[in-house]
């Protein structure tokens, strides 16, 4: 493989084109944002400076702050001021298309209703769509730490809104939390109620948990996409499967290593070994205002720590469509859009490496 990037052009990792399919809007609110929000609400946050808000040194800290986040979501607005700016903050390091997650199980139990969540969502990324021609999709996401009834009702209530019109922008289900300590086959009726309703599926998987549930997600849970996927390839027969089916993977290497702490380098990750052994595996921010992120710095940190080059990115990227639940027209649109872009790029490099 040719040499990385040169570091003389680093403006070129946000000119990428990029379609973002693992990223939480609770994770995606700018600090400031969440100091404004804290106080409108009446919530005290544990820090008056923003910068110091998003500090924590495992995942549980990860989540105990994560929680704490949510928690400033009071309002239709608030919902759809931080759909607005996660949009608008993707965008600026090449962000075309976004299938945007949100756990709102936290917010229901306390007395929010689901349509006025989406309803805000949708307002925002609507604003943000119109000002920069990006596009964004929501994934309504279960909770782990939560009785699988909770997720059952999560997807009845999508259902319910879809049907009334409300909520067209959430095109499928996902679901987070930890794994250890938690069987992902109790959450089988809410993925079997999802399919039913022609909603799409993900899981996240294999992230602080084996190989073995990535296969869970995929044979009981019908899952068709596995978000972070980090132990498939402990599994030899499970990678092949995975490849041969082209089932996405949305690897999320910064955020493994500064969240999770999985590995202690991002030259450790196995995204590179992902991509050699056939995988769709694609390139995501996760919670990227928490870990001072945005998708062009991932792709800059990621192409400089495993030695991708500028072919290898673009490559990423146009997996990313493939891999995106837009329907086989817009992707065609948007994979053709992606190549003129890219072979523009190319052309401002002096052309392709190696």
């Amino acid at each position: 493989m040719a040499e990385p990037l040169s570091p003389a052009a680093p403006d070129i990792y946000d000119l990428i084109p990029k379609v973002e399919l693992h990223c939480h809007v609770e994770g995606a609110i700018r600090p400031a944002t969440v100091v404004e929000l804290a106080r409108k609400a009446g919530r005290p946050l544990p820090v008056d400076d923003p910068t110091e808000l998003y500090r924590y040194r495992s995942l549980a800290e990860f989540r105990r702050v994560f929680a704490l986040v949510q928690d400033t979501l009071a309002t239709p607005d608030d919902w759809a001021r931080v759909g607005y700016e996660s949009l608008l903050d993707g965008v600026r390091h090449g962000l075309r298309h976004r299938e945007l997650s949100f756990t709102p199980t936290r917010h229901l139990a306390a007395g929010q209703d689901l349509g006025a969540i989406v309803d805000g969502l949708t307002a925002g990324i609507e604003a943000a769509e119109a000002e920069t021609g990006a596009r964004c999709d929501l994934i309504a996401s279960c909770d782990r730490t939560r009785d699988p009834a909770a997720g059952r009702e999560l997807v009845e209530r999508v259902g319910e809104l879809r049907r009334a019109g409300r909520a067209r922008r959430v095109v499928g289900v996902g679901i987070d939390g930890p794994e250890v300590g938690t069987d992902l086959r109790a959450w089988a009726d809410a993925y079997a109620l999802a399919a039913r309703l022609g909603l799409r599926r993900t899981a996240h998987a294999a992230q602080d948990g084996g190989a073995e549930n990535v296969a869970i997600a995929l044979d009981v849970l019908g899952a068709e996409r596995i978000d972070h996927g980090l132990a498939i390839l402990d599994d030899p027969a499970l990678t092949r499967c995975l490849a041969e089916r082209r089932i996405p993977i949305t690897s999320c290497p910064s955020s493994n290593v500064l969240i999770l702490n999985r590995f202690p380098r991002l030259e450790d990750h196995p995204f590179r070994r992902m991509r050699e052994a056939g995988l769709l595996a694609t390139l995501n921010t996760d919670d990227p205002a928490m870990i001072g992120l945005d998708l062009g710095a991932e792709y800059r940190a990621v192409a400089r720590a495993l030695g991708l080059d500028l072919e290898a990115l673009a490559a990423v990227a146009l997996d990313g469509v493939e891999a995106s639940w837009l329907d086989a027209d817009e992707k065609r649109a948007l994979r053709a859009r992606f190549e003129r872009e890219l072979a523009s790029l190319r052309a401002r490099a002096g052309g392709a490496p190696g």
